[in-house]
């Protein structure tokens, strides 16, 4: 989940990997840097790629950090029964069934418990001071008064992190997602390396934003464990996927994946994570694979 894209002005040439040793039956690919350009469109190259992959029995699957109500931009690139992976791995939403306010429907969720996120904000306010937070709950953003705001997704309400983690009144309930973190100060991957520092184990901790804002799920929950949970309940070993990211919450899900791409675009750390790599977001990278992936190459 990013709030604003970096931009590169170099593309590494594409570091082509052996040739996968069984037929690929899934494409899992991130969408931010990724599928989307900076635009935050599918290129017509690539939703012809998309259709073609599928047409050949490939499936394809979305897996990116963004929350559920902002999957509309895939909606006319996914068939009617088309699953994505959402929030790094804490939510499976359906994409041809709209739910409440005409967003896609959960049908599996991997919470983050309030307690345990309180656990965090209470070690980052004392190791990291000046860390705000925001709340990804299944109906929506909350967020501190200091936490930056989003122009085209209003808060749910603001308050204290404390104060929205409390638990929920009312009927309907509303599991947390991920806990959003954000440093003024600290530089991206330095925030993202004092953070796991401070939270060992008590949480998953990654970044996708090139700013220092830390997407915080529930200990194991990762694009890579629910990628895996889905790929099993469909009969598809690792060796049948082909991953496609840029960012760090990409890297766990890449080295799962039998063959992996790193956009050219990508962070180091993720090009040094794949076994390939391809042309950048801008160039239709993802696109370049799947044509050779069709076409035998």
């Amino acid at each position: 989940m990013r709030h604003n894209r970096r931009v590169t002005s170099v593309t590494p040439l594409p570091r082509t990997p052996a040739a996968p040793s069984v037929p690929i039956r899934l494409i899992a690919t991130d969408l931010d840097g990724t599928l989307l350009r900076d635009d935050k469109t599918i290129s017509p190259r690539t939703h012809a790629a998309l259709g073609a992959a599928e047409r050949a029995g490939i499936g394809v699957l979305f897996v990116t950090g963004r929350p559920a109500r902002w999957m509309e931009v895939v909606r006319d690139h996914a068939h009617a029964d088309a699953l994505a992976i959402c929030g790094n791995g804490a939510a499976v939403v359906d994409l041809g069934a709209d739910g409440e306010s005409g967003r896609p429907r959960f049908v599996r969720v991997r919470p983050l418990l309030e307690e345990t996120a309180l656990q965090v904000v209470s070690r980052l306010r004392a190791h990291a001071p000046g860390t705000s937070f925001a709340v990804e709950r299944t109906s929506g953003l909350f967020h501190e008064m200091s936490y930056p705001p989003l122009h085209l997704d209003p808060a749910q309400g603001i308050a204290p992190a404390e104060k929205l983690l409390a638990e929920p009144t009312g009927t309907t309930p509303q599991p947390v997602l991920k806990l959003l973190a954000h440093h003024h100060e600290l530089a991206p991957d330095a925030f993202l390396t004092r953070a796991r520092a401070i939270l060992g184990n008590l949480v998953s901790v990654t970044r996708s934003s090139p700013t220092a804002l830390l997407e915080i799920s529930a200990h194991g929950v990762s694009k890579a464990s629910t990628l895996a949970l889905s790929c099993a309940e469909r009969g598809i070993r690792p060796e049948e996927v082909a991953a496609f990211g840029d960012m760090p919450n990409d890297i766990e899900m890449l080295g799962w994946a039998g063959s992996s791409y790193a956009m050219g675009n990508a962070h180091p750390d993720v090009l040094a994570a794949a076994t390939g790599s391809t042309l950048g977001n801008n160039e239709d990278g993802v696109a370049l694979v799947i044509e050779r992936l069709l076409a035998g190459g």
